[in-house]
């Protein structure tokens, strides 16, 4: 059977595009090579506990009937009402430094305020560095120019403390390089986190997700779970057919892959010399959830998400043991604006990680350095925070070598290459990239990735030019 598009990764992006080509009578397939939808952003069952896995919140919140904004863009593309998501925004959240603290939500004059009193040498340059952020295009994907953020920044702040705290949210929540950042994706995730800022689905990614799928396959999408993909067949510079583990052979007009660069290039039979020379992502964390047997509010935790840093300068990089205790990102569910209270207490703790350095355990002591490690994070969190460890219920850790295993992304990259392909495009033609190495960032921006490619790849390129003027880029 041949169809007109085939779609790989059941993850946002890929979701995504599904639904936007679905909508318009395009016959596609999805394939998935796990039995649970998600990728990335996933969720999975402990203890008869659902935990979200990937970013612990969304971001590019904005409220119903803002139809400019990334938020308001999907929703538009994929046409769901706002009230569908169901999303409660967040508190309070803090950036916590030694010394120095700011806080945010998802009202930017909050944080204006908070700079202002905290570095008031700063303010005029952190407002000057706000306009140059409000006037770039960052979804301008035919714009392939390299910019460093830390340059960028250092011409309007000062301080290395305060630029110290801006970059630690962004770099946590969507960067793939280690030290700097392009500019265009820092302007993404400080819109995105700082301008618009956090919330969450009631009932979770799980929520989200089925929605999604459930609205591909009414749709007229087909799904296969369960499928992962063997190779993708090429005649020269053109796709010829994707074959799944099975043997079974699929023909497509055109694949839209969310596996990332590297990964899809890898599947490419016969070999693209392309894939060794694009850089491989190395940026991994690990992540630890501990339920409470109260609210963590009870415990002296009140923010939403803090992002913190123990040492005197926050640094970005691949660590050179199993993880790096001194910054991180510690999350309470619980102080998100839910209608009715969640059933349990939870606390999710996020340090960077070394994927190699994980990788070289053996079986025997993979369990025990776990162990061992997320006790180290704790006792450095606790430099800054209560110790919460007397009030765990339960509690459960994953590594980079988790995400490996369940993403396919190489070195449990959870933003994949550092070199991002904003258009999409691969040497082999009709064969794209969309998601993480697209280079949309965060959940909407993984999601806006997935209509984008399929706008730009699928269903522009066999309209007439007046109709393609009708469409509404990502």
């Amino acid at each position: 059977m041949k169809y007109d598009a085939l779609i790989i990764g059941a993850g946002l992006s890929g979701l995504a595009a599904g639904i936007r080509l679905a909508m318009f009578d395009r016959k596609t397939l999805l394939v998935e090579k796990h039995v649970e939808i998600g990728g990335l952003n996933s969720f999975y069952t402990r203890k008869h506990r659902t935990f979200d896995v990937g970013l612990h919140a969304m971001t590019n919140f904005s409220p119903r009937g803002v139809r400019s904004s990334p938020l308001g863009k999907l929703l538009k593309q994929l046409r769901i009402p706002h009230e569908d998501f169901r999303l409660c925004e967040q508190g309070v959240s803090e950036i916590r430094f030694p010394g120095k603290s700011l806080s945010f939500s998802n009202e930017f004059g909050l944080l204006e305020q908070e700079v202002a009193e905290q570095f008031p040498q700063q303010i005029d340059g952190f407002r000057r560095l706000v306009e140059k952020i409000r006037a770039f295009d960052e979804l301008n994907l035919d714009d392939h120019a390299t910019i460093s953020s830390r340059e960028v920044v250092a011409s309007c702040v000062t301080d290395p403390v305060l630029m110290d705290m801006i970059f630690c949210p962004l770099m946590y929540y969507g960067n793939a390089s280690e030290g700097d950042m392009d500019f265009y994706q820092f302007v993404i995730m400080f819109k995105s986190i700082f301008l618009e800022g956090f919330a969450k689905p009631k009932g979770g990614m799980p929520y989200i997700l089925n929605m999604l799928k459930d609205k591909f396959v009414q749709l007229g999408g087909e799904i296969r779970m369960g499928a992962p993909v063997k190779a993708i067949h090429t005649a020269g510079e053109a796709l010829r057919a994707v074959e799944l583990e099975d043997g079974e052979e699929i023909e497509a007009g055109c694949v839209l892959s969310s596996a990332g660069y590297v990964e899809t290039m890898g599947l490419c039979q016969p070999p693209q010399a392309d894939a060794d020379r694009h850089a491989v992502g190395r940026m991994s964390f690990i992540e630890s959830i501990f339920v409470l047997d109260r609210e963590p509010r009870d415990l002296g935790f009140d923010k939403s998400i803090v992002f913190f840093c123990t040492a005197p300068r926050f640094a970005y990089r691949v660590p050179g043991e199993l993880i790096d205790v001194t910054s991180g990102v510690l999350c309470a569910p619980n102080n998100f604006q839910y209608p009715e209270p969640l059933p349990e207490g939870v606390l999710r703790l996020t340090n960077q990680a070394s994927f190699e350095h994980w990788d070289r355990l053996a079986r025997s002591d993979y369990r025990a350095a776990k162990k061992a490690e997320r006790e180290r994070a704790l006792n450095e969190l606790c430099k800054f925070f209560p110790d919460f460890r007397p009030n765990v219920v339960f509690l459960d850790t994953f590594t980079p070598k988790t995400i490996r295993k369940y993403t396919g992304h190489l070195n449990g990259a959870v933003y994949g290459s550092p070199h991002k392909v904003k258009d999409g495009v691969t040497p082999v033609r009709n064969l794209f990239i969309c998601g993480t190495d697209q280079g949309f960032l965060g959940i909407i921006g993984a999601t806006l990735s997935g209509i984008s490619m399929a706008n730009r790849h699928v269903l522009q390129a066999s309209r007439s030019p007046i109709q393609q003027a009708g469409d509404v880029h990502a």
